[in-house]
């Protein structure tokens, strides 16, 4: 089988700290450019940020600039998504998704284009 499985959203208090991970299974990521995608409930996904296959070049969403960082581990087949300062508006579910051929500014805008997706992981920020 070839899955993506996130991991690392929960609750969190507005200004705090997550890392969420991006698990393949079934396939090694190491061809593949990343994306870290967000959808609020009722709402349209966004992408948030996205990495080349061979990480030397990365994207984010405006809204995220400066907090967010990714990077990837080709090693342990896994694609992390730190965020700091979270806001109350960061609040969504948070999907990683694959795809071979693409440029990572490409990548930012296939909110619903990309060949694999993971589940979701829920992050909310609240007090």
């Amino acid at each position: 089988q070839l899955q993506l499985v996130e991991s690392g959203g929960g609750l969190v208090q507005p200004g705090g700290s997550l890392r969420l991970s991006c698990a393949a299974s079934g396939f090694t990521l190491d061809l593949y450019t990343i994306g870290w995608f967000r959808q609020v409930p009722g709402k349209e996904r966004v992408g948030v940020s996205c990495i080349s296959s061979s990480g030397g070049s990365t994207k984010y969403a405006e809204s995220v600039k400066g907090r967010f960082t990714i990077s990837r581990d080709n090693a342990k087949n896994t694609v992390y998504l730190q965020m700091n300062s979270l806001k109350p508006e960061d609040t969504a579910v948070y999907y990683c998704a694959a795809q071979r051929g693409i440029s990572g500014s490409t990548c930012l805008a296939l909110t619903y284009g990309m060949d694999f997706w993971g589940k979701g992981t829920l992050v909310t920020v609240s007090s």
